[in-house]
């Protein structure tokens, strides 16, 4: 079936159907933090334990996602996408009864590649169901929403669930919604392959894996282990995974990892403006999820609840700063983004002796910063370059906030696991938590307004009608 010979409503169901498959990925990016102090309790499960359920599931999740879109394109969308589907649904069933950290953390690694799978393969199918540029526009608008609100309301749905039937609940809920994704997807979503897909780069995709696992592995084994054989040997293992992608890319016509991408400096900035701005986001959300419970002593419904500012503000932020990219004001966008997140870092701290509901108002100041953040990276980091570059560069800045997500949690985990060391019974870790997170904020908020105000002018600040989707739009000639 062609894309003309869909109905107007046949359209809207697919982009329904990929819409909350995205959902289920965006979602279980946070929903999880809050089941982890009741996870810690019933399993036993150490902090480095728990920093790899969160880590795992984002590892796998943003090394695949450039691999399963090559393998979309060549093998048919629909099919990797159900695939996708079928593996998140079976590896959250298997999370909900694991009966150990291990086995818990293996089905969640797992998870991540299910979600690797769907992700680029429904933005495929989303693209190349609408014919029309200005209704493939908006409908990869609306693609862009449904992720940052699947990222806001994963801690006030979970908090809830938590409190009233476990831990184990937040895995539970994926399963009915993979079943109604996947039914409806097998009957709704049509076929369709590229006319040229890319190479596929195996080797590079493990060099990707290598790089980031045992980077992830040595920070978060420093603060039990130290300077020991087993994080010396991640680390040079790391180096050695990073030197060996280089120079296997840089031999391959048709690369995992486009390295020509990155001699393009609003694309480089924009990368490690993803990677600083989500590595902060998860960070902090890692270490608020045991601040609140563990040493504030809330409930993980009032944990969840405490975040509505910040679910609000992140739906309120995303279309402003769609219509600030619209009008040609980018580095806008990023810059208050930046200096919203670097005030709520600040704001955190003088908060200490305040009732614990007064984090609404960092919280708010996060989301809204977090919210102004996330379209503009897109569109600078894909403005300059060329459009048979442009899917390429989409998918390396889907890889950059994953990616910042798990050093996020690698690196806070890190220093919370080295605090609740350091700290004596009678102390508390109150003013080391606070520190903590607030440093975190005002780091990565600090850096991301500078390197957007050291932005020269790109084509992202030409104003434009629909500015959101201009990151994801594929070739042309790749389209059936």
């Amino acid at each position: 079936m062609s894309r003309s010979d869909l109905s107007i409503r046949h359209r809207r169901g697919i982009l329904a159907i990929c819409c909350l498959g995205l959902l289920l990925i965006s979602v279980d990016n946070t929903i999880v933090n809050v089941a982890l102090p009741q996870l810690r309790e019933e399993l036993g499960a150490s902090l480095q334990s728990l920093q790899w359920v969160v880590g795992g599931y984002v590892l796998v999740l943003g090394s695949c996602l450039l691999l399963a879109g090559s393998f979309a394109d060549r093998f048919g969308r629909k099919r990797i996408f159900l695939a996708g589907v079928v593996a998140f649904t079976l590896f959250s069933a298997l999370s909900a009864v694991a009966p150990n950290e291990s086995l818990l953390i293996v089905f969640r690694s797992a998870q991540g590649a299910g979600g690797a799978m769907m992700t680029p393969a429904a933005l495929a199918i989303i693209a190349n169901s609408y014919a029309v540029p200005a209704e493939r526009a908006r409908a990869i608008g609306w693609w862009g929403a449904v992720s940052g609100i699947g990222i806001a309301i994963g801690p006030l749905v979970g908090g809830p669930l938590v409190d009233a039937f476990g831990w184990r609940a937040v895995f539970w809920i994926n399963v009915p919604v993979g079943v109604i994704t996947l039914a409806l997807g097998a009957a709704f979503i049509p076929e369709s392959k590229a006319r040229h897909p890319r190479a596929l780069d195996p080797i590079g995709q493990l060099f990707v894996i290598g790089l980031f696992g045992f980077t992830a592995f040595a920070i978060i084994q420093f603060p039990t282990s130290g300077v020991a054989f087993d994080t010396v040997g991640a680390t040079v293992l790391s180096i050695t995974s990073f030197i060996a992608l280089i120079r296997w890319e840089s031999g391959r016509r048709e690369p995992l990892v486009d390295l020509e991408a990155f001699r393009d400096p609003p694309f480089a900035r924009s990368f490690l403006t993803a990677l600083i701005a989500f590595f902060a986001f998860a960070g902090f959300l890692f270490a608020n999820t045991f601040y609140l419970q563990d040493v504030i002593g809330i409930t993980a419904t009032q944990a969840g609840l405490i975040t509505l500012p910040l679910a609000l503000a992140i739906i309120v932020a995303g279309p402003v700063s769609g219509r600030l990219v619209a009008a040609g004001r980018s580095r806008l966008a990023l810059t208050t983004g930046g200096l919203g997140i670097t005030l709520a870092g600040v704001l955190l701290v003088s908060m200490s002796e305040l009732p614990v509901w007064f984090i609404g108002v960092p919280l708010l100041l996060i989301g809204a910063g977090f919210g102004l953040l996330n379209d503009p990276i897109n569109v600078v980091a894909i403005s300059d370059l060329p459009p048979a570059r442009a899917g390429v560069g989409a998918g390396l800045m889907s890889s950059a906030k994953q990616f910042g997500q798990l050093l996020g949690v690698s690196v806070i985990g890190a220093l919370v696991a080295s605090a609740e060391i350091a700290s004596s019974p009678n102390t508390g870790s109150t003013p080391s938590s606070l520190l903590i997170m607030s440093a975190t904020l005002i780091c990565g908020g600090t850096a991301t307004a500078i390197i957007a105000a050291s932005m020269r002018r790109t084509k992202s600040e030409t104003p434009i009608d629909r500015p959101l989707p201009v990151a994801f739009l594929r070739d042309q000639r790749d389209m059936p």
